[in-house]
């Protein structure tokens, strides 16, 4: 077994705290448990320093702590974590979760059968981890997975059959402990939820999901009053996008969105057609755009866009799955990409070096300016929480 404890005071000498501090404070035993290496840490560190403006702010104030990482396999087995939402710092108190607690889909049951995943695990701050929803199988729950600060949280399924292939799915509707409210189903609108952005406005919500069996975008209008959650309007809002099965994935399509509310834009990762799509005035159109606008076309660092989030600095973040577009550098696999609105590239760095294991990423602005990024690793079946304070918002 390697030092972890040696592994983690090098990694401390890289970002300025001292080794002991580090060793202190994160926690070897889920090291120890998953078998991450130390070599693995350290680069995680080193590239976040070199490579992830999420984390580094450029006018230096701050500092990336050490990342936290812990498994993402419940009790059960299930394999294959998709989806990754941190909870809201105004998520009523009167729940098991918890203001920055970090939720995590899973797609996989425990026998690695694709679309078979029944559970959300919640994972605190410091990586423990408890289970919060259990359904029925088969759901297969996708990366369409939110909270909303009223006490609710959304997730997407897309279950396979008896033969391995995708079905239509839903979008279930679970109160704050995890009780499975609603599923809302819809041969057009919801034709296999595969991932989903929010527009959170406290007693209603703007739900952006994107169906990766009709390559579509749908929005969904909600209302909340007290306990209930009802649906106002559903509409598909964009168009177009290439999908198709695939032997590696299962089935790609329109993945990742990211909405930005100061322009009305809603950024889309389409995976098939390996580019970044903006569909304007998202919140407000009454009909499909289509496909939107390219934003981003990059072959060179684009393989397979799967997860989005808009960063702290404006620029957008997308996780690369390669199922499309693989890259031939042993150096590019399972990347993390960051570009900006006007489509130039700004930096990558890879969160593991087997190729397709990126997938869900997340931005949290928790209290006292405090910044936090995570990712999961679908091979390593774990997530990774990087924490800066004070990066610019």
């Amino acid at each position: 077994m390697q030092d972890h404890k040696a592994c983690r005071q090098k990694a401390a000498t890289l970002i300025g705290l001292s080794g002991q501090e580090t060793a202190d404070e994160i926690s070897p035993s889920v090291e120890a448990q998953r078998g991450f290496s130390c070599a693995c840490l350290l680069l995680a560190t080193f590239s976040l320093l070199t490579s992830s403006p999420v984390l580094a702010d450029p006018r230096g104030h701050g500092k990336p702590l050490i990342p936290i990482q812990t498994s993402t396999i419940p009790a059960n087995g299930d394999l294959n974590p998709y989806g990754v939402a941190f909870v809201p710092p105004e998520f009523p108190d009167s729940s098991p979760l918890k203001p920055g607690d970090v939720l995590v889909s899973n797609f996989n049951s425990s026998g690695n059968t694709q679309g078979t995943g029944t559970t959300i695990v919640s994972i605190s701050p410091t990586g423990q981890q408890t289970p919060f929803f259990q359904g029925t199988p088969p759901l297969g729950l996708t990366t369409a997975l939110g909270v909303l600060k009223k006490g609710f949280v959304l997730v997407g399924n897309v279950p396979t059959n008896s033969q391995g292939a995708p079905q239509q799915g839903s979008l279930l509707i679970l109160d704050k402990t995890g009780t499975l409210l609603q599923t809302l189903t819809d041969p057009a609108l919801l034709d296999g939820p595969w991932d989903l952005t929010i527009l959170d406005q406290g007693n209603s919500a703007i739900v952006f999901v994107s169906c990766v069996l009709n390559g579509t975008v749908t929005r969904i209008d909600l209302a909340i009053n007290g306990n209930a959650v009802s649906v106002k309007t559903k509409i598909t809002i964009a168009s177009g996008y290439q999908f198709a099965p695939n032997q590696a994935a299962l089935v790609v399509g329109p993945t990742g969105l990211a909405f930005d509310a100061r322009t009305g834009t809603l950024y889309v990762a389409s995976t098939s057609d390996n580019k970044i799509f903006g569909v304007p005035n998202a919140a407000t159109v009454g009909q499909s755009k289509g496909t939107g606008n390219v934003v981003y076309n990059d072959p060179a660092h684009l393989h397979g866009p799967l997860g989005l989030v808009l960063a702290p600095n404006g620029h957008l973040i997308s996780s690369q799955g390669d199922a499309i577009n693989a890259s031939s550098d042993p150096a590019q696999q399972s990347e993390i990409v960051e570009f900006t609105k006007s489509g130039q590239f700004v930096r990558q760095f890879s969160i593991d070096s087997a190729a397709g294991a990126a997938f869900g990423i997340a931005i949290n602005f928790g209290d006292h300016d405090r910044v936090q990024f995570a990712a999961v690793d679908d091979a390593m079946n774990s997530l990774t929480v990087y924490d800066l304070k004070g990066a610019d918002r």
